[in-house]
């Protein structure tokens, strides 16, 4: 049986912000292969997030960040269970790099249901014509359009888009990450975006 040295605790405990023992337990689990505790531990993190989702949130914060240059700003509503975590620092930062991500991915709206239909009906006609162009079967159309909104969607919708910190993980695994380390429900309830000029 591997070894579970305080340095390894150490370490995985500062890449993850779990607690002691999980880190210990999941070392343990990984045979002491920090990458595979590392993987545990954030599969354990989302598993209880799934279970708090249904908690109600009625604490949080509303938080601004402007840009350098003062020419884009964001302002964010994230809310949380209690007051106790809103003020936390890790909860804090969490907020503050969504208003980051806000600033720099441009999402049209939280989710699907938030983007103006009109921009969709754009889009549509758009990829109507693109897959006409490119003389695709009339009867295929459709499902072409429809594939490529799907895309549109994810690209343009908060919850779905790849987190500029990390493209390996969209806004919604964030959260779900947040929610397993710091152990209350959260959630991005709305923002705004301005910016000079638009």
């Amino acid at each position: 049986m591997v070894q579970i040295s305080a340095a390894m605790v150490k370490e995985l405990r500062e890449a993850t912000g779990s607690g002691i023992m999980d880190c210990k337990r999941v070392l343990a689990e990984a045979e002491g292969n920090l990458d595979k505790a590392f993987d545990l531990l954030r599969k354990k993190g989302l598993a209880k997030a799934a279970k708090r989702a249904g908690r109600s949130t009625s604490e949080g914060v509303i938080y601004s960040y402007i840009h350098t240059g003062a020419k884009l700003g964001v302002l964010v509503e994230v809310n949380c269970e209690s007051d106790f975590v809103a003020k936390t620092e890790n909860f804090q930062m969490f907020v503050k790099n969504i208003a980051m991500h806000i600033a720099a991915a441009n999402p049209a709206g939280l989710n699907p249901e938030d983007v103006d239909p009109a921009v969709i009906e754009k889009e549509k006609e758009i990829y109507r014509a693109q897959m006409i162009e490119e003389g695709k079967p009339e009867n295929m159309i459709d499902k072409i359009v429809d594939g490529k909104v799907e895309k549109f969607y994810k690209d343009v919708c908060l919850m779905s888009q790849q987190y500029v910190k990390d493209p390996q993980q969209t806004i919604t695994d964030v959260l779900k990450e947040t929610i397993g380390k710091i152990g209350e429900n959260i959630q991005i309830k709305r923002f705004v975006r301005f910016q000079v000029g638009e």
